[in-house]
């Protein structure tokens, strides 16, 4: 295992890079790599793109001349190519080195900003959004199989407590980040501003990471490429046209998508007999694996269904600006990011269960909380709830995300982490779909009732959130699956050194 570094320089920059060609890929216990310190940087840049445009709707509805419900494919585009490119990682990490695999993402994503910055018309701006939708697809699972294999299994808890940071504080300063930049230009100046920090992340990245673990060849089976992105972003379509559309059309979509992801998973089944799927689904014959991507994906529907609702009360009800609105959500997602590093130092002496129980309890008693509030809520109340709901959820995924990509051998690692970005995507969808649609069908049913329009909307977000709830209780029922760490292996997959 080589680093490779770049000509000698003077200065300052000497001294950096004296620095950084000492650093090792197998990191000293209490230490986190230099590897994973870049790629949370870039992922962090990457993800934050995700939920960025959120604010920028009327804006691209004004300059493009489109409606609501055209400007919203600029969050949609970014959502379906995620869901369609992530099942493909798990086959592209195992046969290209981690520089190349960077690279790659960085330079993609990159490009994506470029074309989106310049956009002459909407649909050149869609254009943009799936490539840097492309980059970003790629930079989560490589994260998380570098992290696996580099990271000694006692350790693993901390340094996941880092990539927390990067998921979650990314998406929550997304729109406020956004609401910023509006206030001072046009919507191109939201990826102007993000282009030269994504070139120079790129760029010192590339120049100091290692390659970390083998690749191996084995050829692309383009019928499982084509199965995978025709059935998720089919199905994640279905999804995010559910309440927006006829019931027929999202029907058929979802109905689709369901049927090609079906298809899918049966021909990698076979493939799996020649060694050579796609995605390897035999990650979902260890326990803990399994347990933890359910937890998780019922984690992700309550967690990202909730977080489109607050904005929705706080917008459409109580009349705050976007800029208002994410500042307010902002705290929770600083808090829930900041908490994980601490969060997977517990983990690492104590377990999943004593912080996954606990904190599982706690998000369904705070969501039903949420359920609770009405049109004359004091502020401090709601940012208190949605601060302590976030702080929840990172006892939460800190934990069974090291839980369960432990349980898999290290040749697994890009696979388990492919499955479980795509589970994240599909079960956001599925879950904003839901509480959304609860929502409004509340909403409408107590309106012809006759109540007042405040009082209906109040009801079905009331409803929603008790759903979420609901939801909630899954994720307890699978905490209490979880093994206690008496019964994980001392050795549990220290990589594949």
């Amino acid at each position: 295992m080589t680093a490779p570094t770049g000509p000698t320089e003077t200065g300052d920059i000497a001294e950096l890079e004296e620095e950084f060609s000492h650093a090792s890929a197998i990191p000293t216990p209490g230490r986190t790599p230099l590897v994973i310190k870049l790629l949370v940087a870039a992922t962090f840049v990457v993800i934050l793109n995700e939920t960025i445009m959120v604010n920028a709707v009327p804006r691209l509805m004004a300059d493009f001349e489109i409606t609501s419900t055209t400007a919203q494919w600029a969050l949609t585009v970014f959502m379906l190519t995620m869901a369609s490119v992530i099942p493909v990682t798990g086959w592209f990490l195992q046969r290209v080195t981690t520089r190349t695999a960077y690279a790659t993402a960085m330079t993609t994503f990159s490009i994506g900003t470029v074309i989106a910055a310049a956009a002459p018309t909407f649909g050149v701006l869609l254009v943009g959004r799936v490539v840097q939708a492309g980059g970003t697809a790629v930079m989560m699972p490589l994260l998380m199989t570098t992290l696996m294999t580099v990271v000694s299994a006692q350790d693993r808890g901390r340094v996941m407590g880092q990539v927390t940071l990067a998921m979650s504080c990314a998406p929550a300063l997304g729109p406020a980040v956004s609401g910023i930049l509006l206030e001072l230009g046009s919507w191109r100046l939201i990826f102007v501003a993000v282009l030269p920090i994504a070139i120079l992340v790129g760029y010192f990245g590339f120049k100091n990471l290692e390659n970390v673990g083998e690749t191996t060849s084995s050829p692309v089976s383009w019928l499982s490429v084509v199965l995978a992105a025709g059935g998720f972003s089919s199905f994640v379509y279905g999804l995010s046209k559910v309440g927006n559309a006829d019931w027929p059309e999202p029907t058929a979509l979802i109905g689709a998508g369901v049927v090609l992801i079906a298809l899918f998973a049966l021909y990698q089944v076979r493939l799996q007999r020649d060694e050579r799927p796609l995605l390897d689904l035999r990650t979902l014959l260890h326990r803990n694996y399994a347990v933890s991507l359910v937890l998780m994906a019922a984690g992700f529907m309550a967690f990202l269904g909730s977080m489109i609702l607050l904005p929705l009360y706080l917008q459409d009800l109580r009349g705050l600006t976007e800029l208002q609105t994410g500042l307010m959500v902002m705290p929770g997602g600083l808090a829930m990011g900041l908490l994980g590093p601490q969060v997977g130092k517990v983990y690492d002496r104590i377990g999943a269960r004593p912080l996954v129980i606990p904190g599982s309890i706690a998000m369904v008693a705070l969501l039903f909380g949420l359920s609770r509030i009405g049109a004359e809520t004091p502020y401090v109340l709601i940012v208190v709830l949605h601060v302590a709901l976030m702080a929840s959820l990172a006892t939460v995924f800190t934990p069974v995300f090291t839980i369960g990509l432990g349980d898999l051998s290290p040749q697994l690692y890009s696979h388990g982490s492919s499955l479980l970005g795509t589970l994240q995507q599909v079960a956001g969808a599925i879950g904003t779909a839901l509480l959304v649609v609860i929502m409004t069908n509340r909403t409408e049913h107590l309106a012809k009732a006759g109540e007042h329009p405040v009082d209906a909307f109040m009801g079905g977000l009331q409803w929603a959130f008790a759903t979420g709830a609901v939801i909630g209780v899954v994720v307890v029922a699978m905490a209490l699956l979880l093994p206690g760490k008496s019964d994980l292996p001392a050795a549990e997959g220290h990589g594949g050194h």
